[in-house]
């Protein structure tokens, strides 16, 4: 197999069969689609090229810097499609959270630009968010940038539309899966794909997979970041279930050790998820169903992320004192104070306020004398033993109150009497119109 250029190989990925052994369903198959296989290593691959081919000539004519708001596969891809064309590239992100990821970007060239924002993702609808700010100047007429916009380019889509779903249908013999089962990110490869998928077969059942508000899965939105996502729509879905970061780690160990496949934390998540759902409608028909789920990426970009999550795994101790150890019932009797009473306790005991959230997130608006420790520094803090004096109240805050409350419930459980945690976190400060500063 030969190619003049190595973007001719992106798409035309295997599908594999996972062997019932390992999943044991027993009148459905299911399928892996191998993204990670792509020449760039992940499903944005795909997408990537799409949307930035046709404006390639142009833009080296003019001198332009292929811009995207991304993190993680998305730019890696451009920014390697870039370099073949001569063209600088920029990654502009609230949060670079994979430390493998932003070296690999460095090494290929890319300038990386975190900007303040006040969550850890888009925000369309919020105008005054400086990421939104930024772009929507993008996207002016005479911007030197060529802005690809993975969140809102209809071309991420039919990337999807063009090629993973009509290859699915193809590598069936000609038949739509039953079942198609995403994860969902920018939501640009679960549109598509279903897309393809019923335009062939109207009755392919189409689930979508997010992480859940509490946890980080690398390339998954929360339940909550999902409705901030352009392409999204909830049509597309016949239904959508949370994965908790354990529930993908163990998909991607089952992947890794029983299949063969180097699968990250997504395809873990992917894997998972379709099992879980697919046993209650195993044995439902006496024919052979199947359905379809996707490896995104590949494993060797998060060994950071495992290694911090399952110390174990790499012959490390057990993580003590960590959030992850936590059961429901104590995230549950946390201690967690409304907008309105957070204020009135800020004023009658002064506690120690610390903010969550990533360093640009709280420069761009915080709760007036508030701390800011980032949260994965917070938990290495933690591990270590309570980081401040039992006779100090705190008052722990993140974006949305998930994270500050099983921290309250951690330091709780340490020994700490009095640390609570804003329900609803920042935004829901924000939202009250509780006065907040900037750094």
């Amino acid at each position: 197999m030969r190619y003049d250029s190595i973007t001719e190989a992106i798409g035309n990925t295997p599908l594999v069969r996972i062997d019932p052994d390992v999943h044991g369903l027993r009148t459905i198959d299911l399928y892996a689609k191998l993204e990670l296989l792509n020449p760039f290593g992940s499903l944005k691959d795909r997408a990537a090229w799409n949307m930035a081919r046709h404006g390639l000539p142009g833009a080296k004519e003019r001198g332009e810097t292929i811009v995207e708001l991304s993190s993680g596969n998305t730019a890696k891809a451009l920014a390697l499609i870039a370099g073949m064309h001569g063209l600088p590239f920029k990654s502009i992100t609230n949060r670079m959270r994979i430390p493998e990821i932003k070296d690999l970007l460095l090494l290929l060239g890319a300038e990386i630009e975190e900007l303040p924002g006040q969550t850890e993702c888009l925000d369309p609808t919020n105008t005054e968010d400086p990421l939104t700010l930024f772009h929507q100047r993008l996207n002016q007429p005479g911007s030197a940038h060529l802005h690809t916009d993975q969140y809102f380019n209809a071309l991420n889509t039919e990337a999807h539309a063009a090629s993973t779903g009509p290859e699915i249908i193809a590598d069936l013999d000609g038949r739509a899966p039953d079942w198609f089962i995403a994860c969902v990110g920018t939501a640009g490869s679960s549109t598509g794909v279903a897309r393809a998928l019923r335009a062939h077969d109207p009755s392919v059942g189409v689930l979508g997979l997010v992480a859940r508000k509490e946890d980080f899965i690398p390339g998954i939105r929360n339940v909550d970041e999902v409705q901030e996502v352009g392409i999204f729509d909830p049509a597309t879905y016949d239904g959508i279930e949370s994965v908790s970061a354990d529930e993908a780690i163990d998909g991607m160990l089952t992947l890794l050790r029983r299949c063969g496949l180097l699968a990250g934390p997504t395809g873990g998540a992917a894997y998972h998820g379709a099992v879980r759902h697919l046993r209650a409608l195993d044995g439902e028909s006496a024919e052979r169903r199947t359905a379809v789920f996707i490896v995104c990426d590949r494993v060797e970009s998060y060994l950071g992320y495992l290694r911090q999550r399952r110390p174990e795994l790499f012959g490390l101790p057990p993580a003590k004192n960590s959030v992850a150890t936590l059961s429901d019932s104590e995230v549950r009797s946390a201690s967690v104070l409304d907008v309105g009473d957070a204020q009135k306790w800020i004023a009658a005991e002064r506690p120690l306020v610390i903010d969550l959230r990533g360093s640009f997130a709280y420069a761009a608006l915080h709760i007036d004398g508030s701390v800011n420790i980032v949260d994965e520094l917070f938990g290495e803090l933690v591990r270590g033993g309570l980081p401040f004096s039992r006779r100090q109240p705190v008052l722990l805050a993140c974006p949305v109150g998930e994270m500050s409350a099983r921290y309250a419930a951690l330091l709780t459980r340490m020994g700490h009497p009095d640390v609570r945690s804003l329900a609803g976190g920042i935004i829901a400060w924000r939202d009250a119109g509780a006065p907040l500063v900037r750094d």
